[in-house]
């Protein structure tokens, strides 16, 4: 499973929606009215799935799935 593929199954869990439903350009706050506590709780998911640690800075700026994506891909 790619990178985006699993981002979007966590965030689908998380929300309870499709996965089908979410792009790479779904913005968490604005379209699925993601709070910190929230994205906070994605940071440690992804975190736990990719066995990494999401610097705070990098964390502060996922907005987008593509965010969290280009930087794990970035990790490799």
């Amino acid at each position: 499973m790619n990178h985006l593929e699993k981002v979007k199954e966590i965030i689908a869990e998380h929300f309870n929606v499709e996965k089908d439903t979410l792009s790479p350009e779904t913005d968490l706050v604005v379209e699925l009215h993601a709070d910190s506590l929230d994205l906070v709780e994605l940071i440690m998911a992804f975190e736990d799935a990719f066995d990494l640690t999401i610097p705070d800075e990098v964390a502060m700026s996922v907005k987008k799935i593509s965010d969290i994506v280009d930087y794990l891909e970035k990790s490799e």
